[in-house]
Protein backbone atom coordinates (compact mmCIF):
# COMPACT_ATOMS: atom_id res chain seq x y z
CA UNK A 1 0.00 0.00 0.00
CA UNK A 2 1.08 3.56 -0.66
CA UNK A 3 -0.68 6.57 0.88
CA UNK A 4 0.18 10.13 -0.07
CA UNK A 5 -1.54 12.80 2.00
CA UNK A 6 -1.42 16.39 0.80
CA UNK A 7 -2.43 19.19 3.18
CA UNK A 8 -3.49 22.68 2.16
CA UNK A 9 -0.57 25.05 1.73
CA UNK A 10 2.04 22.29 1.98
CA UNK A 11 4.44 20.79 -0.51
CA UNK A 12 5.33 17.12 -0.73
CA UNK A 13 8.36 15.96 -2.68
CA UNK A 14 8.73 12.47 -4.10
CA UNK A 15 12.30 11.24 -4.39
CA UNK A 16 13.89 8.04 -5.55
CA UNK A 17 16.27 6.57 -8.11
CA UNK A 18 15.30 6.12 -11.75
CA UNK A 19 12.69 3.41 -12.09
CA UNK A 20 11.35 3.88 -8.55
CA UNK A 21 7.86 4.69 -9.83
CA UNK A 22 7.71 8.42 -9.15
CA UNK A 23 6.35 9.55 -12.52
CA UNK A 24 4.06 6.51 -12.67
CA UNK A 25 2.54 7.59 -9.35
CA UNK A 26 1.89 11.10 -10.67
CA UNK A 27 0.26 9.69 -13.80
CA UNK A 28 -2.00 7.53 -11.66
CA UNK A 29 -3.06 10.58 -9.64
CA UNK A 30 -3.70 12.56 -12.83
CA UNK A 31 -5.74 9.79 -14.42
CA UNK A 32 -3.25 9.20 -17.23
CA UNK A 33 -2.72 5.62 -16.05
CA UNK A 34 -5.08 3.23 -14.28
CA UNK A 35 -4.31 0.56 -11.68
CA UNK A 36 -4.59 -3.10 -12.63
CA UNK A 37 -7.84 -4.04 -10.92
CA UNK A 38 -7.29 -7.76 -11.49
CA UNK A 39 -4.66 -7.81 -8.74
CA UNK A 40 -6.85 -5.87 -6.32
CA UNK A 41 -5.12 -2.53 -6.87
CA UNK A 42 -7.06 0.72 -6.60
CA UNK A 43 -6.39 4.41 -6.22
CA UNK A 44 -8.37 7.14 -4.48
CA UNK A 45 -7.89 10.79 -5.35
CA UNK A 46 -9.66 13.40 -3.20
CA UNK A 47 -11.32 10.46 -1.46
CA UNK A 48 -12.90 9.07 -4.63
CA UNK A 49 -11.95 5.95 -6.55
CA UNK A 50 -13.84 6.73 -9.76
CA UNK A 51 -13.56 10.01 -11.64
CA UNK A 52 -14.62 11.40 -14.96
CA UNK A 53 -11.22 12.34 -16.39
CA UNK A 54 -12.30 15.88 -17.29
CA UNK A 55 -13.73 16.48 -13.81
CA UNK A 56 -10.50 15.23 -12.25
CA UNK A 57 -8.34 17.41 -14.48
CA UNK A 58 -10.38 20.47 -13.45
CA UNK A 59 -8.86 20.03 -9.97
CA UNK A 60 -5.26 19.52 -11.05
CA UNK A 61 -2.63 21.90 -12.35
CA UNK A 62 0.09 19.89 -14.07
CA UNK A 63 3.61 20.96 -15.01
CA UNK A 64 5.26 18.12 -16.92
CA UNK A 65 8.88 17.60 -17.88
CA UNK A 66 7.67 16.46 -21.29
CA UNK A 67 7.90 18.71 -24.35
CA UNK A 68 4.91 20.97 -25.06
CA UNK A 69 2.89 20.67 -28.24
CA UNK A 70 4.42 22.48 -31.21
CA UNK A 71 1.59 24.99 -31.43
CA UNK A 72 2.07 25.97 -27.78
CA UNK A 73 5.74 26.57 -28.51
CA UNK A 74 4.73 28.97 -31.28
CA UNK A 75 2.00 30.67 -29.21
CA UNK A 76 2.39 33.96 -27.37
CA UNK A 77 2.97 33.87 -23.62
CA UNK A 78 -0.48 35.28 -22.79
CA UNK A 79 -2.21 32.72 -24.99
CA UNK A 80 -0.36 29.82 -23.40
CA UNK A 81 -1.52 30.95 -19.95
CA UNK A 82 -5.08 31.29 -21.30
CA UNK A 83 -4.89 27.77 -22.72
CA UNK A 84 -4.78 26.48 -19.15
CA UNK A 85 -8.53 27.06 -18.82
CA UNK A 86 -9.02 23.95 -20.96
CA UNK A 87 -7.95 20.47 -19.89
CA UNK A 88 -7.05 19.58 -23.46
CA UNK A 89 -4.50 21.69 -25.29
CA UNK A 90 -6.23 20.63 -28.51
CA UNK A 91 -9.30 22.79 -27.84
CA UNK A 92 -8.07 26.15 -26.59
CA UNK A 93 -7.21 27.61 -30.01
CA UNK A 94 -10.90 27.65 -30.96
CA UNK A 95 -12.17 29.38 -27.81
CA UNK A 96 -13.17 32.97 -27.12
CA UNK A 97 -11.95 34.02 -23.69
CA UNK A 98 -14.20 36.28 -21.62
CA UNK A 99 -13.23 39.21 -19.37
CA UNK A 100 -12.97 37.02 -16.25
CA UNK A 101 -10.54 34.64 -17.94
CA UNK A 102 -8.51 37.53 -19.33
CA UNK A 103 -8.29 39.10 -15.86
CA UNK A 104 -7.22 35.81 -14.32
CA UNK A 105 -4.52 35.30 -16.94
CA UNK A 106 -3.21 38.82 -16.37
CA UNK A 107 -3.14 38.24 -12.61
CA UNK A 108 -1.07 35.08 -13.09
CA UNK A 109 1.28 36.84 -15.48
CA UNK A 110 1.85 39.57 -12.89
CA UNK A 111 2.34 37.00 -10.11
CA UNK A 112 4.97 35.12 -12.13
CA UNK A 113 6.59 38.35 -13.37
CA UNK A 114 5.91 37.51 -17.00
CA UNK A 115 4.63 40.93 -18.09
CA UNK A 116 7.31 41.49 -20.78
CA UNK A 117 6.50 38.09 -22.30
CA UNK A 118 2.77 38.55 -23.00
CA UNK A 119 3.38 38.94 -26.72
CA UNK A 120 6.56 36.89 -27.11
CA UNK A 121 6.46 33.44 -28.68
CA UNK A 122 7.14 30.86 -26.00
CA UNK A 123 9.47 28.85 -28.24
CA UNK A 124 11.81 31.86 -28.43
CA UNK A 125 12.27 32.06 -24.65
CA UNK A 126 15.08 30.55 -22.56
CA UNK A 127 14.15 27.21 -21.06
CA UNK A 128 13.62 28.56 -17.54
CA UNK A 129 11.15 31.19 -18.74
CA UNK A 130 9.29 28.62 -20.85
CA UNK A 131 8.79 26.50 -17.75
CA UNK A 132 7.53 29.55 -15.87
CA UNK A 133 4.95 30.18 -18.61
CA UNK A 134 4.01 26.50 -18.35
CA UNK A 135 3.53 27.02 -14.61
CA UNK A 136 1.21 29.94 -15.39
CA UNK A 137 -0.84 27.66 -17.62
CA UNK A 138 -1.20 25.18 -14.75
CA UNK A 139 -2.36 27.90 -12.35
CA UNK A 140 -5.10 29.25 -14.63
CA UNK A 141 -7.83 27.03 -13.19
CA UNK A 142 -6.94 27.70 -9.52
CA UNK A 143 -6.11 24.01 -9.05
CA UNK A 144 -6.81 22.11 -5.86
CA UNK A 145 -3.35 20.55 -6.22
CA UNK A 146 -0.34 21.50 -8.33
CA UNK A 147 1.57 18.51 -9.72
CA UNK A 148 5.12 19.12 -10.95
CA UNK A 149 7.13 16.34 -12.60
CA UNK A 150 10.84 17.18 -12.70
CA UNK A 151 10.17 20.86 -13.44
CA UNK A 152 13.79 21.84 -12.88
CA UNK A 153 15.38 19.27 -15.18
CA UNK A 154 17.73 21.08 -17.55
CA UNK A 155 17.74 24.34 -15.59
CA UNK A 156 20.82 26.22 -14.46
CA UNK A 157 21.19 27.12 -10.73
CA UNK A 158 19.71 30.61 -11.17
CA UNK A 159 16.64 29.26 -12.97
CA UNK A 160 16.18 26.61 -10.28
CA UNK A 161 16.36 29.25 -7.56
CA UNK A 162 13.74 31.40 -9.29
CA UNK A 163 11.33 28.51 -9.80
CA UNK A 164 11.80 27.40 -6.18
CA UNK A 165 10.80 30.90 -5.05
CA UNK A 166 7.58 30.73 -7.07
CA UNK A 167 6.76 27.29 -5.69
CA UNK A 168 7.10 28.66 -2.16
CA UNK A 169 4.87 31.63 -3.04
CA UNK A 170 2.25 29.30 -4.53
CA UNK A 171 1.98 27.05 -1.50
CA UNK A 172 2.36 29.73 1.17
CA UNK A 173 0.66 32.71 -0.47
CA UNK A 174 -2.06 30.90 -2.42
CA UNK A 175 -2.50 27.87 -0.21
CA UNK A 176 -2.22 25.46 -3.15
CA UNK A 177 -0.66 22.12 -2.18
CA UNK A 178 2.24 21.02 -4.37
CA UNK A 179 3.33 17.49 -5.30
CA UNK A 180 6.86 17.65 -6.67
CA UNK A 181 9.04 15.01 -8.29
CA UNK A 182 12.57 16.35 -8.47
CA UNK A 183 16.12 14.97 -8.46
CA UNK A 184 17.87 18.01 -6.99
CA UNK A 185 18.10 17.02 -3.32
CA UNK A 186 19.16 20.47 -2.11
CA UNK A 187 16.18 22.18 -3.74
CA UNK A 188 13.74 19.54 -2.50
CA UNK A 189 14.89 19.83 1.10
CA UNK A 190 14.64 23.63 1.01
CA UNK A 191 11.08 23.94 -0.33
CA UNK A 192 9.28 20.80 0.86
CA UNK A 193 7.25 20.28 4.02
CA UNK A 194 7.25 16.52 3.61
CA UNK A 195 9.35 14.12 1.57
CA UNK A 196 8.47 10.60 0.44
CA UNK A 197 11.20 8.35 -0.91
CA UNK A 198 10.25 5.52 -3.28
CA UNK A 199 12.06 2.38 -4.33
CA UNK A 200 10.61 -0.17 -6.77
CA UNK A 201 7.11 1.25 -6.48
CA UNK A 202 7.05 1.34 -2.69
CA UNK A 203 7.51 4.06 -0.11
CA UNK A 204 10.57 3.40 2.02
CA UNK A 205 10.49 6.68 3.96
CA UNK A 206 7.97 9.44 4.56
CA UNK A 207 8.46 12.41 6.84
CA UNK A 208 9.92 15.87 7.22
CA UNK A 209 13.04 16.72 5.20
CA UNK A 210 15.24 16.30 8.29
CA UNK A 211 13.68 12.94 9.16
CA UNK A 212 14.10 11.62 5.65
CA UNK A 213 17.63 12.92 5.28
CA UNK A 214 18.65 10.97 8.40
CA UNK A 215 16.79 7.75 7.53
CA UNK A 216 19.29 4.88 7.05
CA UNK A 217 17.14 3.34 4.29
CA UNK A 218 17.25 6.58 2.34
CA UNK A 219 20.98 6.96 2.81
CA UNK A 220 21.49 3.45 1.46
CA UNK A 221 18.94 3.51 -1.38
CA UNK A 222 19.15 7.07 -2.63
CA UNK A 223 21.98 9.07 -1.14
CA UNK A 224 24.52 6.28 -1.05
CA UNK A 225 26.41 5.03 1.97
CA UNK A 226 29.34 7.27 2.90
Amino acid sequence: DLTLRIDEGCSTAILGPNGAGKTTLLKLVAGELHPVHSDGSSIRVFGRERWNIWDLRSHLGIVSHEVQHDYLESALGLNVVLSGFYSSVDTWQHQVFGPAEQRKAEEIIEFLELEPLRHVRVGELPYGLRKRVDLGRALAIDPSVLIMDEPMAGMNPEEKSELARYILDIKEGRGIPVILVEHDMDVVMDISDRVMVMEWGRSIANGTPDQVRADPRVIEAYLGVA
